[in-house]
Parts: C-alpha cells; sequence; structure tokens
C-alpha cells in the first residue's frame, strides 16, 4: 500500500510539472534513471541535459502569459506519459510486484492528466495564473517528489487531496455554467466569458 502512494505522490508532482519530477527522481536515487522506463535507454548526461533545460524553461517562462499558454499545451499532452514513468519508476524502485506495475503507470497516467487538465482550466477561468499560485506549484511538486521518497503516506495523502480538489473544481465549475444559463434561457451564451 505504501508503495502505492509513493507512486501517486509522483504521478501527482508530474501533473504539476514535467521534468521537475523526472530530474529529482535521477537525483535522488543512487543509480540514477536506470529504473525510469524510455530514460534508461539514453546516455545519462543527454537526460540530464534536457531535463535541467526543460525544468528551467518550467520554471522561468511559466511566469509569463504567453509562455504559460503553450507550455499548458506541450505538458497538457505529455502528462499523461511522464506521469506514467515516473509512477513505474517509483514502483520499480521499491520492488513493488511486477503485475502491479502496468497498473501502477495507467494510474499514475491518468492522475497527472486529471491534474493539469484542471491546471488548464483554471488558466483558462482565470484568465492566466497568478504569480503566487505558480510558485505553490514549483513548492508543491518538489514536496511531492521529496515525500514519495522520504514519506509516502503524505505524499499519497496529499496526491488524493489535489485529485479530490480537481473533482471539486470541475464539479462547481459545471455547477456554475449550468446557473448562469438558467438566468436567461433564451440566450445561453450571453454574459459568459470566452473561454469558459
Amino acid at each position: 500500500m505504501i508503495e502505492l502512494l509513493a507512486a501517486l505522490s509522483i504521478s501527482a508532482a508530474a501533473g504539476i510539472r514535467l521534468a521537475l519530477p523526472l530530474l529529482l527522481i535521477g537525483l535522488l536515487s543512487n543509480d540514477l534513471w536506470s529504473n525510469v522506463p524510455i530514460l534508461s535507454q539514453i546516455s545519462p548526461p543527454i537526460v540530464l541535459g534536457v531535463l535541467v533545460s526543460w525544468s528551467l524553461i518550467e520554471l522561468l517562462f511559466s511566469k509569463e502569459r504567453v509562455a504559460q499558454r503553450l507550455l499548458q499545451i506541450v505538458e497538457l499532452a505529455l502528462s499523461p506519459i511522464v506521469g506514467a514513468i515516473a509512477g513505474i519508476a517509483v514502483a520499480r524502485s521499491v520492488q513493488m510486484m511486477s503485475w502491479l506495475i502496468p497498473i501502477v503507470g495507467v494510474v499514475g497516467g491518468l492522475l497527472a492528466l486529471v491534474l493539469h487538465l484542471v491546471q488548464v482550466g483554471w488558466f483558462y477561468r482565470l484568465r492566466g495564473l497568478p504569480l503566487w499560485a505558480i510558485f505553490i506549484q514549483d513548492f508543491l511538486c518538489v514536496t511531492l517528489v521529496l515525500f514519495a521518497f522520504d514519506a509516502p503516506q503524505q505524499g499519497g495523502l496529499i496526491a488524493l487531496l489535489l485529485l479530490w480538489l480537481a473533482i471539486r473544481s470541475s464539479v462547481e465549475w459545471q455547477r456554475w455554467y449550468r446557473e448562469q444559463s438558467q438566468q436567461n434561457p433564451r440566450h445561453p451564451r450571453r454574459g459568459k466569458q470566452d473561454p469558459d
């Protein structure tokens, strides 16, 4: 059970940022990226260079609104893949039963996708994320990665809490949207902001 919570924690981190969790997996483990699918087939200096570059792009360019949009598109497409890779890497490092590893990969990928979809939803709903929210995302991403290795129970609980908040946000958006359409049934789009 603790192994599953560790995998959920790292997958949730991958749902927030892509390269930073993979970079920290390699730096925190003794054997770099040898347990990480796909990355174990590539030379470690190349992996390190790509992950450091992408982490810097995520950390620096996520503060500008136009760059946020471009990052959101790329990260939305890649988040399920990175979430699955990160979940499998942690499952392998804690020697989880081999038949559970693909299931952990699928669940980790879906968790990362859901969390990233909610981020994109808030980004477009608020017309850009405020700077304080971006700093909280960065802090939460690093915290979830560290918890995956050192305190998997707490990391898994934080990941489940983030999933609950994501579901709650989507229900609230749906309720808000329906309330707006009931105010003026002849013109359901009147008064709504684009995009919503």
